[in-house]
Formats: structure tokens, sequence, C-alpha cells
């Protein structure tokens, strides 16, 4: 499989500065690393601080409205985001929590998932498997938009072999692809078996602005909001409070005695 040079370059600079990465990130306080001046610091920030969930198996992900809430300048992020995807350094996929959730996982992350999904298919023959091979070689490689056409992909997977339906079926009971509810004949690529960790982001979002709401004036210290845990979502409240400054349901207030979080009215 080739890969262009500046995709390889993208992946190498990625891998340095995780090397270089400190081992304190996730004792950090948020306070300390609310924003970033850089995307690329921000995404390797908050993939290092993702959440490790008992009983789930899931590599890192993170959510668009996470990086609005870390770089400022949307225009940068959106800019800088669509070059990384184009670059084949991470993928975009629609998240069905929320109209304009979307999730950002890089490349090699989204591989692992996948192929971690395909072994827990029960059935192991060959001819079976092939259609994942098939699935990542002809079809993620080439195809870094959130979605495609059923003429394009089996077009795509035809340069492995000999498609049948049973093949987009077996991509989909995978976790790979859902079909689209207004139209059928097009499928949104999806992150196999985070099921539970899509659950757990809907009810802390519900329970952390409930929690905010019942306050007086709405509104906690930072400093002690992010050292409690939710009941309902097995992630933490770091994940959250930066989900929901991002997509304005809360603000961050500077107050002589640290930063404050407020639940923003409807």
């Amino acid at each position: 499989m080739e890969i262009s040079n500046n995709s390889s370059t993208s992946r190498k600079r990625i891998r340095d500065e995780e090397d270089s990465a400190p081992e304190s990130n996730r004792s950090l306080s948020l306070e300390d690393d609310l924003v970033f001046s850089d995307t690329m610091v921000a995404l390797r920030m908050m993939r290092a601080q993702f959440p490790r969930i008992d009983k789930v198996t899931s590599e890192p992900f993170i959510l668009q409205s996470q990086l609005y809430s870390s770089v400022k300048d949307r225009t940068q992020v959106d800019r800088e985001l669509e070059s990384l995807r184009r670059e084949k350094v991470l993928r975009v996929f629609k998240l069905n929590t929320g109209q304009d959730d979307h999730a950002l996982m890089f490349i090699e992350d989204y591989l692992k998932q996948m192929k971690r999904a395909v072994k827990s298919m029960e059935t192991k023959k060959q001819a079976v498997l092939a259609v994942f091979e098939w699935f990542e070689v002809h079809v993620i490689h080439s195809k870094p938009e959130l979605c495609i056409g059923h003429e394009e992909l089996c077009s795509l997977l035809s340069i492995g072999g000999m498609v049948k339906d049973e093949d987009i079926s077996l991509l989909i009971n995978a976790g790979l692809l859902t079909r689209q509810l207004i139209d059928s004949d097009m499928y949104w690529f999806t992150i196999p078996n985070i099921g539970s960790v899509l659950k757990g982001i809907t009810q802390g979002r519900k329970e952390l602005l409930s929690l905010l709401n019942r306050k007086k004036y709405k509104e906690m210290m930072l400093a002690i909001l992010e050292k409690k845990r939710l009941r309902l979502s097995p992630l933490d409240m770091r994940f959250h409070l930066r989900d929901l400054l991002g997509s304005g349901h809360l603000k961050t207030i500077q107050t002589p005695s640290g930063l404050v979080i407020r639940a923003v009215k409807n």
C-alpha cells in the first residue's frame, strides 16, 4: 500500500510529539491545560488523557466540541482538521449522540479498533474475513470522507474480490458502517464497539448540566467540579467539561479565586 510523503511525515510528527509528551499530562488540573494555541498539541493532549474505562476496550478518540473548547480559533481548527483528514492522519466520524456531534480518531487507533472488532466476529472462515481486509486496504485508505455510497463502496471492495450482499452485512454487523436514515444507499463510517461510551457521553452531559442547574447561580469552581465523579457515565469529568464548553452549554468565568464553570441558559 502506498502512502504519500505528506501523510508519512505527519504521522512521524505525531509519534515524535507523543514521545516527548510529559507523563504528568493526566495529573494536570484542567485549569492548567484548558486552552491551546495549536490544534495538534490539543489533539495529542486529549488523546493522552482519554479516560480508561473498566470492561470497555476503546482506543482514544476526541470529540470535535472538545477541540473547539481548547483552541479558540474555530476557523483554524476546521482548517487544520481538514488538512489532517486529507493527509490520512486522522478520521472524522458522525456520532448518533447529537446532530452536530463528531469524533476524531487517529488513523492508527482506528485501525486497532477495527481489527479488534474483526477478531470478535464469531465466524473465522478466511473467505468471510477477506472482506475486512478489502475494506481496510481499498476503502479506508482511499476514502477519508465521513460517508460513502453503496455503489462506490461495492466498487472499491471489488478491487479485492467478488462482493456479495452478505459482505456489506458483515461490515455493518462489525460496527464499521451504518446506513443513513434519510438515504439507505448511503453509509456512515463508524467506530466499532463504542456503544457504551456513546451512552456515557449522553448520560454524562445530562448529569453534569443537572448538577450545575441545581446550584443557586448555576455555577461551581472548576477546581472543585473537576474532582467530582459522575454516577451515570464511565467517562471522567474532564472529558464532559471540555465537551460542554465547546458546544456552548457551559462557559468559564475568571475570578480572583480561579475559574468558575457556569451553565448557559438555553
